[in-house]
């Protein structure tokens, strides 16, 4: 079972996160903690496009790659290159709750109509949801991003990675863990 643990204080932070990008990323987001300068990015954040989130961080302190779900399977190369070009050793993968691609299949009927609303081929969009919608469903945001977490560090072994929840409800981060 997951635990879902609340970051209020820096105390709160896990230790090994302390003293690092993803507990300064906890600390502007969560505590408030004073924007520093930066020239360079310090992390690399995973996230859901979802709209209805916004980080608040400094200018310049993250790479930011916004995907269905937050999964980072077909991002992976953008993901090499933050690590290898842009040199950052902290991935942050952030799930939010009542995320629109748990259960994306029950989604399909929506999906189509959409697409047929604005001029698509019933037939194509069909095929465009059936081509797709496989490789971005997740069925719960915390197993995925705990998934998501294990995998990139088998992937990236020199890189922090950590496992965050966003809730809606308040905005805060929070640190996941098994």
């Amino acid at each position: 079972m997951a635990t879902i643990a609340g970051v209020n204080q820096i105390e709160d932070i896990y230790p090994h996160y302390q003293e690092t990008p993803i507990g300064r990323l906890l600390e502007y987001h969560n505590l408030n903690r004073p924007f520093d300068r930066y020239v360079e990015a310090q992390l690399l954040v995973g996230m859901c496009m979802d709209n209805r989130k916004q980080l608040h961080i400094p200018d310049n302190f993250a790479y930011i790659l916004r995907t269905g779900g937050g999964n980072l399977r077909s991002s992976e190369f953008k993901v090499s290159y933050a690590i290898g070009v842009g040199r950052v050793r902290a991935i942050a993968l952030i799930a939010h709750n009542h995320c629109g691609m748990v259960h994306l299949m029950t989604k399909k009927d929506d999906f189509i109509q959409g697409l047929v609303d604005i001029g698509w081929d019933a037939t194509m969009a069909a095929d465009h949801f059936n081509s797709f919608a496989s490789m971005f469903e997740i069925g719960n945001e915390v197993d995925f991003v705990l998934s998501e977490a294990g995998r990139l560090r088998a992937r990236y072994p020199g890189v922090l990675v950590a496992p965050m929840l966003y809730r809606l409800e308040d905005n805060r981060l929070y640190l996941l863990g098994q």
